[in-house]
């Protein structure tokens, strides 16, 4: 099972051993008073059953004895204690339940039983609506008698400083409209809590001639359609603590509601006699999450056919998706069991074992991020089989079973998923899934690093390493500060154009939502934020490389032409680099295997500088500072830098232990291992995907690659690496190249190889340290090409005195000849600094060292 539901509520677990207990300690006790429970008769509890979840977690259920006495009990999630609220001693049909917030008052609308109507004197209305002190019992007050069902609900204030002495109480009316009944309290002696001025209590008409509603008990919203003329309006209504209510915005939406009726989610829990009051033809859901998100998943039932068909409207985007999924031939009924779950960051579309569609809400542009499973598949497989009602806050209710469940994804299964699935488009969707719910994120890291590594050749429509990079980054940086998510990658591709089997979308524009009000808090700023990129996002918004890219190259241009901008241009570069290895440093616990972070590494830390300097920019030049403040900014850049070298350091951590390199020597005599030869394509596969971002490596890594390449690759394929620019000499790993081996022949030649192809700024340093005469004609063939580059020779007859050569070799008689006259002519500027030896002479006496050596004379 890719979701996990873990039972946080189960009527027979939890309740009925307490009213078994309960039953028992009445039986023996004598009746006095006013009734506190049960029955004392055995009770077969088929009429058990919870009428309502509140939003302090306190489970409010329903329960008839052997006389039809109706009892209502709590359960508290959080102190797992069952408690008494109130007994009426007559047959009632409950139609809906709600306790204040300090349970003191109990509203209930119940339906009388025929016995009770039967009054030809003095006829009864069919619903009844009480409101009654609890605290202790006392009075009972009708608030409604009518023919019509009505639904009760309390307000739990979200700031619960002041929440004594009013309580809020909705009515909501199946004669569509909704009532707020305010209703003052006062404490007498300390243990009573009785309704003040009971004969009037002060309302207010807040919706009316509505056709649809949902309530969000976890943020206190009240979601509604309304038809005007030929549209379906979709509005919300925020309650607050401190203020009545306000309406927050208002959309028009294409959902055809024709003569469904008058359709309720949320408003209790739905039992098999309330839901034939209320029309199921129309399957309709409003879900947010924290980042302000907004969407509307709809489905409208239809005769049995061959597909799955249901919109979600992206209200945060400005569009919606209309998704047809192949599920092979349906019966009606079955139809009705398509459920919508809210996810936070996904929506869950599934029907039981036909398909199961996870739905990235955050970024469903691609559709590869999201998840879309069709068919018979034990990864569809949820508990139970039924539909579920999903409540607010990652809760699900399953009327079928009286259970309340805690959704979340089930990691294991996510990861297994992810290491068995040949697909692409799946294997995208889990990873990003994986890392936005992971839990313990370094054990996670680590399993994801280990399956990139068995599958870097298997993946064909997107680069794992760069996926797992940038997506890593986002689900860890991008979420808690409003608009990081648009400023920053959350995924290395920039289109998905592969079909994904068993199921078709069309996407199409829809209206933003019209907020109503001037000021936002919480969630509606971050909606409104989110409307307002859509509304004004430009292409540069999102941050790249380019420019870094860019800047790097021509830094590093610079510098070997010896040419540098200001000191204080490179002093803040190096700075930042500082900080942000410092700042990892401050991470690590344990020893690295890999050597890394033991050298300069000067183009690596201009890489990293620059990124540190551009991504800051980037971020204050589009967050509002003011808010968020210019050092949080500065630390968070840093540590998403820092992450990044993290994540290709755990790679490299990951292969070390993996081809079992633990105690790895660096050294280049000898050849490699089958394990070393191994990390050496890993390091390749990770430099080809980290170069084409243009995203900095660990100080380090070029030298850990070179001598892993001397040790494993024959030298025409080394010198091919270094040819193609893939393998980058540094350093200290010449250096410790030229001190590491001996001066055999092979080892003679790989020398010459390596040094002939050193860029000058090494050359400068290696050739005062290499005694050695490979390093002479090295240095002569350079003095010579530095020599004859600058100066274009002029035409002229020979006037030197040839009697000053000793060696008759006409060749290279003619070329120092040249350089003479070049030498004579003009002074020629040394290109080795400090080598004030090297002159035509020297190139004489090399040359013809050199030619000895390879005769062997």
């Amino acid at each position: 099972m890719l979701l996990q539901l873990s039972a946080a509520f189960d009527l027979q677990q939890d309740v009925v051993p307490w009213l078994a207990e309960r039953l028992s300690a009445e039986a023996a006790a004598p009746v006095t008073g006013q009734r506190a429970g049960l029955d004392p008769v055995e009770n077969n509890y088929e009429t058990l059953h919870v009428v309502n979840v509140e939003r302090n977690g306190k489970v409010i259920y329903s329960c008839k004895d052997s006389k039809r006495n109706v009892f209502f009990g709590l359960y508290d999630l959080q102190t797992k204690k069952n408690e008494h609220l109130f007994t009426f001693e007559k047959d009632l049909q409950v139609v809906s339940c709600s306790v204040n917030r300090e349970k003191t008052l109990l509203a209930v609308s119940f339906i009388q039983s025929a016995k009770e109507r039967r009054n030809e004197l003095q006829p009864a209305s069919n619903c009844l609506t009480l409101l009654v002190e609890i605290h202790p019992v006392n009075n009972v007050k009708v608030l409604k008698a009518v023919d019509s069902c009505i639904w009760v609900q309390f307000l739990y204030p979200i700031d619960e400083r002041n929440p004594f002495p009013e309580s809020h109480l909705l009515l909501i009316s199946e004669e569509k409209y909704i009532e707020q009944f305010h209703i003052q309290v006062f404490r007498e002696d300390e243990n009573r809590v009785l309704i003040r001025n009971s004969g009037h209590l002060p309302r207010d008409r807040v919706v009316e001639d509505f056709v649809w509603a949902q309530w969000d008990m976890s943020e206190q919203r009240l979601y509604y359609f309304v038809l005007k003329k030929s549209e379906s309006i979709l509005k919300c209504i925020q309650f607050y603590a401190d203020e009545n209510f306000n309406l927050i915005f208002e959309v028009p939406l294409e959902i055809s509601f024709g003569d469904t009726g008058l359709m309720l989610v949320n408003f209790g829990c739905e039992d098999s006699q309330n839901r034939e009051m209320l029309s199921k033809d129309l399957n309709l859901r409003v879900f947010t999450s924290h980042t302000g998100s907004l969407c509307v998943c709809y489905n409208k039932k239809s005769d049995a056919q061959e597909q799955v068909t249901y919109s979600v409207f992206y209200l945060h985007k400005g569009y919606s998706k209309t998704f047809a999924a192949e599920v092979g031939t349906l019966e009606y009924q079955s139809m009705k069991n398509i459920t919508f779950l809210n996810l936070d960051y996904y929506v869950a579309v599934y029907l039981p074992g036909r398909f199961f569609h996870l739905l990235n809400t955050q970024h469903p542009d691609l559709m590869c991020h999201s998840l879309f499973l069709t068919g018979e598949n034990e990864k569809m497989n949820l508990i139970p089989d039924g539909p579920l009602q999903s409540l607010s806050g990652a809760l699900a209710w399953d009327w079928c079973s009286g259970k309340l469940f805690r959704v979340n994804f089930n990691q294991t299964s996510l990861l297994h998923f992810l290491q068995n699935s040949p697909l692409d488009y799946e294997r995208l969707a889990v990873l990003h899934c994986v890392l936005a719910w992971g839990r313990n994120p370094k054990v996670l890291e680590v399993q994801i690093i280990q399956w990139i590594f068995e599958n870097m050749w298997t993946c064909h429509a997107f680069d794992p390493i760069q996926e797992f990079l940038i997506a890593s980054l986002y689900w860890k940086f991008c979420l808690d500060i409003s608009n990081m998510d648009k400023l920053l990658p959350h995924s290395s591709l920039r289109s998905w154009n592969t079909e994904i089997p068993g199921v078709t979308s069309v996407a199409e524009e829809i209206l933003l939502p019209l907020m109503k009000v001037q000021s936002f808090k919480g969630y509606w700023e971050k909606l409104n934020s989110n409307l307002e990129c859509v509304k004004y996002a430009k292409p540069h918004l999102q941050y790249n490389n380019i420019v870094v890219r860019r800047e790097w190259r021509n830094l590093i241009s610079e510098e070997k032409k010896g040419k540098r901008r200001s000191t204080m241009y490179f002093r803040n570069i190096l700075e930042n680099a500082v900080k942000v290895i410092s700042n990892l440093e401050a991470w690590t616990v344990e020893p690295r295997l890999a050597l890394l972070f033991q050298e300069e590494d000067n183009q690596q830390r201009l890489l990293m500088g620059l990124m540190v300097s551009e991504l800051k920019e980037h971020l204050l030049r589009n967050l509002p500072v003011q808010f968020i403040g210019k050092k949080k900014i500065e630390q968070l850049v840093l540590d998403y830098v820092s992450k990044m070298l993290d994540l290709l350091c755990q790679m490299l951590e990951t292969s070390w232990r993996k081809h079992n390199l633990h105690s790895w020597v660096f050294h280049f005599d000898g050849c490699g291992s089958a394990g070393e030869f191994a990390v050496f394509h890993t390091m390749t596969q990770i430099l080809d995907s980290v170069n084409r971002m243009c995203l900095p490596l660990p100080p380090g890594f070029h030298t850990l690659y070179m001598t892993l390449g001397v040790r494993c690759l024959p030298l025409h394929s080394l010198l091919r690496y270094i040819d193609d620019r893939v393998l980058l000499l540094t350093e200290k790993g010449v250096m410790k190249l030229l001190k590491d081996l001996d001066n055999t022949e092979k080892n003679e030649k790989l020398k010459f190889s390596i040094v002939a192809r050193l860029p000058p700024f090494i050359m400068q340093k290696i050739s005062q340290l290499w005694d050695h005469p490979v390093n002479s004609h090295i240095i002569s063939r350079n003095y010579v090409k530095r020599l004859l580059q600058k100066h274009k020779r002029q035409s002229r007859n020979s006037t030197m005195d040839k009697s000053s050569f000793l060696i008759e070799f006409l060749p290279l008689n003619y070329l120092i000849e040249v350089l003479t006259e070049l030498e004579t002519a003009r002074q020629a500027l040394n290109p080795f600094e400090g080598c004030d030896s090297v002159d035509t002479k020297f190139v004489e006496e090399a040359a013809l060292k050199q030619t000895t050596i390879l005769l062997n004379l």
